[in-house]
């Protein structure tokens, strides 16, 4: 029988301090400064997901406030809570009240800020400034262009950059170490491509893998992940491509039934995996217009069967006129 996990990998092996987040050297140092001087600005935390932002936030919060820092801490997730009325209640109730602690104010997160509707963004921004003694905003997003502009001049800004496959790697090393799990280094490309630069996708899956026992290979892990393999992806391609429409037909059926993938995550697969094919950038360039027009129709509801049809036809068509 597998080993039943009975914590979440991405919360048992969160960092703890700032001093473990990795790859974001510049932004931790300003952090860590904020906590020496007890002193910070509004902040805007805005990079891809799984890269350490809200974990940034609840660490530069330990180092405030220390064991008792969930007394002047609270993490709201914007993308649940996202209207004005929680703004005029729960995020004004709790700016309002003092600091229990040596600093002499509060830490609110507001995570996926960026799912906020304008009214309560517009909403947001009075209380910033209204409590601007007793409460300090720290904002996570993915896009920080859907925050309204008085909120992003209200607030230092701070981007997180992707993380590096070998600072994923060494996390992954050292989970596995503890967990005592076995990966192959097949498995291990394979956790880094699934994920994306996503950390907290790469723990999890890697969790879920190990849960099948055994060794963690690439097999596994792009069943796990809902992947397609990219080497099976890129001789569908090569068969489209020579004009063998059939063949890349039945091997396209064949790939969503064995991984369970929609047409829409073949069409995003095909687009990362044609981006390093060696193709002349005419037809590359001609091949990107095609996929991009077969995402927007599988997003207006398009079918699947058919949009994929119809851009494998594409992809052939494109391929035959070399």
């Amino acid at each position: 029988m597998p080993e039943i996990h009975e914590v979440m990998w991405t919360e048992k092996y969160r960092p703890k301090t700032l001093d473990e987040i990795v790859d974001q050297h510049e932004i931790v140092d300003r952090l860590k400064r904020f906590a020496k001087e007890r002193s910070m600005p509004n902040c805007l935390f805005a990079g891809p997901p799984g890269n350490g932002k809200t974990t940034a936030a609840l660490c530069l919060a330990k180092d405030l406030y220390g064991q008792e820092y969930h007394k002047n801490y609270l993490e709201l997730n914007a993308s649940d809570e996202r209207g004005i009325d929680v703004v005029r209640t729960t995020i004004k109730d709790f700016a309002r009240t003092i600091s229990m602690a040596d600093a002499p104010f509060k830490i609110l997160v507001l995570d996926e800020a960026d799912n906020m509707t304008t009214d309560a963004q517009q909403a947001l921004r009075r209380t910033m400034e209204m409590y601007t003694n007793t409460c300090r905003f720290i904002l996570a997003c993915n896009y920080f262009s859907k925050i309204i502009e008085p909120i992003q001049s209200r607030c230092a800004f701070f981007r997180f950059a992707p993380l590096k496959p070998d600072d994923i790697k060494a996390r992954v090393k050292y989970i596995c170490g503890i967990e005592k799990v076995g990966i192959t280094p097949k498995g291990m490309d394979a956790l880094i491509y699934a994920g994306g630069g996503d950390l907290r996708r790469v723990i999890n899956t890697l969790q879920a893998a190990s849960a099948v026992g055994g060794t963690v290979d690439d097999e596994v892990v792009y069943r796990i992940s809902g992947r397609v393999s990219p080497k099976e992806l890129k001789e569908m391609l090569k068969k489209a491509l020579s004009g063998d429409f059939n063949s890349a037909r039945e091997d396209t059926v064949k790939l969503m039934v064995t991984y369970g993938l929609s047409g829409l995550d073949v069409v995003k697969q095909i687009h990362r995996e044609l981006l390093g094919l060696e193709l002349e950038e005419r037809r590359k360039l001609q091949l990107i217009e095609v996929i991009g027009e077969a995402e927007y129709r599988l997003l207006e509801g398009g079918s699947d069967e058919v949009q994929l049809n119809a851009l494998l036809a594409k992809i052939s068509l494109i391929g035959s006129k070399g």
